[in-house]
């Protein structure tokens, strides 16, 4: 039987911000993925939803005020540092330009572009699913 994973569980939520058919997508700057791509968010706090998570996490970290979509997916991975579960939701700007709090780079890119970039393991598949429906 296998043994079950002793590792931290962590919930996070990540933004896939589409603005005039471009995607943005942000590069970490500090912690065991640094340097590495994602969608930006974060974790998901005790007793509240996914997407005001989301909302919230974007205000922070971006500056940025969004509208919450349709999930694009939810994926787990295991990192060194514990389980994460990822939740991806379709996103549109309404308020702010993006400003880098938290990251080192973001970039605007057409869907089909984005899986040049060294993108954080579970963000593979939502950067798949985009790639597939807005490609």
């Amino acid at each position: 039987m296998p043994e079950a994973s002793t590792k931290k569980q962590i919930d996070v939520v990540g933004a896939v911000i589409v603005r005039d058919g471009l995607v943005l997508s942000a590069q970490r700057g500090r912690g065991s993925l640094a340097g590495r791509w994602e969608f930006p968010g974060g974790k998901i706090e005790s007793g509240e939803t996914a997407r005001a998570a989301l909302e919230r996490e974007i205000l922070e970290e971006l500056e940025c005020e969004i509208q919450v979509g349709d999930e694009v997916t939810s994926t787990t991975h295991e990192y060194d540092f514990g389980v994460v579960t990822l939740t991806t939701f379709l996103c549109t700007l309404i308020s702010g330009t993006p400003k880098l709090t938290e990251h080192t780079d973001i970039v605007w890119l057409p869907a089909g572009e984005l899986a040049g970039l060294d993108w954080a393991p579970a963000d593979l598949p939502a950067v798949e699913i985009i790639c597939d429906v807005l490609g």
